[in-house]
């Protein structure tokens, strides 16, 4: 089963949220759609689950419009987050299972695997509105996803959550994934998409500027950055052809190349005759090429030459 947005646009009065938006995620693949507030992201998750109608364009899974789905194929995780104050976590998890048609004797299986996943075991009788904001986060990503949807969105879902927990949902995301679930998420915490995703698409006030695959997309700038840590001080580092910008780090010098060709004479350069502990020609980050395509460029990548995707 496969997603299929073609051409989608969405529009306000004036205002146009999502403007021409196309890509495609195959089943059991993990998608990351990208960009800043605003974006489109959210609207485009509630025009898929037809929370929203589409101004122009079309939705469909599996070959038939997103209207026609049984919506018990679907989860999500709104970034909005809501669970009832009163209702015990256990009870939580067997009414939204109950919700998209499972039999409670059937969620029993589920609801304990996950309950004690995401060490909630101690907590399963306890009333959400007494739970950490950690742990309600816990039991909303549970319930979105406690009837083994086929495709399942998770709308900022790192959000809220320590680094334990930001843990225990990337293996819970890797795990849904390896049982089929097509899984399209957004975050603001791009290591996150790079680590999870192998495609993507970067939103900019609606529109794409890059739908494709994560490698594609870092080779399209080539591997520009550079580290290196010898006996060369940053001033005669950044002297070098080639050299866009630099900074001191705290063990090491870190460059922008403004290709990836000039590595050699840099590398003949730094070993004339000198020792050299470090000297690693890398891509930039997805966090570095994000702020690059829509926003303010961090000092480490001010210089990079930008690539027409």
């Amino acid at each position: 089963m496969t997603l299929v947005i073609e051409n989608v646009t969405k529009t306000y009065q004036n205002f146009t949220a999502v403007d021409a938006l196309s890509f495609t995620i195959p089943k059991g693949e993990s998608f990351g759609l990208i960009g800043q507030n605003g974006a489109g992201k959210t609207t485009t998750f509630r025009m898929i689950l037809d929370l929203q109608e589409t101004t122009k364009g079309t939705i469909s899974w599996d070959g038939h419009p997103m209207n026609s789905v049984d919506r018990d194929l679907l989860g999500y995780l709104p970034e909005e987050r809501g669970i009832f104050p009163t209702m015990p976590v256990e009870e939580q998890l067997y009414f939204f299972g109950e919700l998209r048609g499972q039999k409670r004797k059937d969620l029993k299986k589920e609801v304990d695997y996950w309950i004690e996943r995401f060490d909630l075991e101690d907590k399963r009788k306890e009333k959400a509105e007494k739970l950490s904001k950690g742990n309600q986060q816990k039991v909303q990503l549970i319930a979105s996803f406690i009837h083994k949807p086929a495709f399942l969105i998770l709308d900022e879902p790192f959000s809220g959550l320590d680094p334990v927990n930001k843990d225990l949902l990337k293996e819970a995301i890797l795990h849904l994934k390896e049982q089929g679930t097509t899984i399209l998420f957004s975050s603001h915490q791009m290591d996150h998409v790079e680590e999870l995703c192998d495609h993507l698409c970067l939103l900019k006030r609606g529109q794409s500027l890059f739908s494709g695959s994560l490698l594609d997309l870092k080779k399209s700038y080539g591997k520009i950055k550079l580290a290196i840590r010898s006996d060369h001080s940053l001033e005669q580092l950044l002297a070098l052809d080639g050299v866009a910008s630099g900074v001191q780090k705290k063990d090491h010098v870190l460059l922008t190349l403004r290709d990836e060709s000039y590595a050699q004479s840099i590398f003949d350069f730094v070993s004339a005759g000198n020792y050299i502990e470090r000297f690693s020609l890398d891509y930039l980050s997805l966090d570095e090429i994000f702020k690059l395509k829509v926003g303010e460029p961090s000092g480490e990548v001010l210089a990079a030459r930008e690539t027409t995707l």
